[in-house]
């Protein structure tokens, strides 16, 4: 049995272990990036976007384009005389497709692909002289139809017609970044009601067609032995890097007005193909034997801007209906009209690309975008 305390010799007491400082105590802050990883720095899952990610659209487009002074294609006759002018550009239908997605949790960058074309812009015009006869421009002397020099079919003949057929080809796939939310988005709460103004950044490239194509037929008259056709096919083809914006301010609660400038310095391929045959298909052919049918080709550096501007209907947060107007401005081009030449005498004659054109192409669109 153990002792009392008090009945132990003096001296004999154990010495109890000193007790040091307790330790720290530690908690893990739970924003600390190496600690709970599951957890979003900076942002809950409720405050991050819930809107469908894919996005399709679809217009039609009428449209047209601005043309270059004439050049006369006949020598006057009879008070008449024709030129590249009067083949008129027209307001043929065209179609615009768009296509594209939203990436990342708030939903601020996207890439989307674009097609746009016109077809068809262009019409003819003829003259007639009568009793008068029509000697066209060009003359092609040197040159043979077979066995008969082509100056038979130029010169002498009862009417001539010059007409145009034009077509625009548009391809994109732009990258998008939006500063804020997604305009098309109507929001539901009114203490939080949806932002007025919206801006977006957009960066991508772009290849641009544009084809203009001249064909004069002169037709038989007194002794000139059928008709003859001579065509001047010009193609621009740009393709570069371009920078945007898209713009849009909800002015009415499901209305916006948007505005999307464009613009870039592009290479230009440019092909030029002067032609010379009967009606029948029976090729022209120089001195030398060779065909009258010369390709030139140049590249040169060219420019383009464009800009949309439209209203919006926002109907529901997965449809749209839009309608508006298009501007598109390409310079340091070559057209149609510029190769005009003024005689066939030779290949050297009709070689050679006169690049330092402009036109204008406009018109408007209407049609509708769901996202899903």
């Amino acid at each position: 049995m153990d002792e009392p305390l008090s009945a132990r010799p003096s001296g004999s007491e154990t010495a109890l272990p000193t007790v040091g400082e307790p330790p720290p105590m530690y908690i893990a802050d739970p924003l600390y990036a190496g600690g709970f990883t599951g957890i979003p720095v900076g942002a809950a899952a409720d405050m991050l976007p819930n809107w469908p990610r894919w996005f399709a659209g679809a217009s039609g487009l009428v449209m047209t384009r601005t043309l270059p002074a004439g050049t006369a294609t006949m020598q006057p006759a009879g008070g008449v005389q024709l030129t590249t002018s009067n083949a008129a550009a027209t307001w043929p239908g065209g179609l615009d497709l768009h296509v594209g997605r939203w990436f990342g949790p708030r939903q601020q960058n996207a890439v989307e692909f674009i097609y746009w074309g016109v077809y068809g812009i262009g019409s003819s015009a003829t003259a007639t002289a009568s009793p008068a006869t029509i000697d066209a421009i060009p003359q092609a002397g040197g040159v043979s139809v077979g066995s008969t020099p082509a100056s038979a079919y130029l010169t002498n003949a009862a009417a001539q017609t010059i007409s145009r057929s034009d077509l625009v080809n548009d391809v994109e796939i732009n990258w998008l970044y939006s500063l804020w939310e997604r305009p098309e988005f109507l929001s539901q709460d009114p203490a939080t009601p949806s932002r007025r103004i919206n801006l977006m950044w957009l960066a991508g490239f772009r290849f641009f067609e544009l084809q203009d194509v001249l064909t004069q037929t002169s037709f038989p008259g007194g002794g000139a032995p059928g008709t003859l056709d001579l065509g001047v096919a010009t193609n621009n083809n740009l393709y570069g890097a371009q920078v945007g914006a898209k713009f849009d301010w909800r002015f009415l609660p499901q209305v916006r007005f948007s505005s999307v400038p464009k613009f870039m310095i592009a290479g230009n391929s440019i092909t030029n193909t002067t032609t010379l045959a009967t009606g029948s298909g029976t090729q022209a052919t120089f001195a030398s034997g060779a065909p009258v049918n010369v390709h030139s080709t140049l590249g040169v550096f060219s420019w383009l801007g464009s800009v949309d501007t439209g209203l919006a209907w926002d109907v529901t947060d997965r449809w749209t209906l839009s309608m508006g107007y298009r501007v598109v401005g390409v310079g340091n081009i070559a057209q149609a009209d510029g190769q005009w030449p003024a005689a066939i005498n030779g290949p050297s004659s009709v070689s050679g690309i006169d690049a330092a054109s402009s036109t204008i192409i406009h018109g408007g669109f209407a049609g509708f975008e769901g996202r899903y």
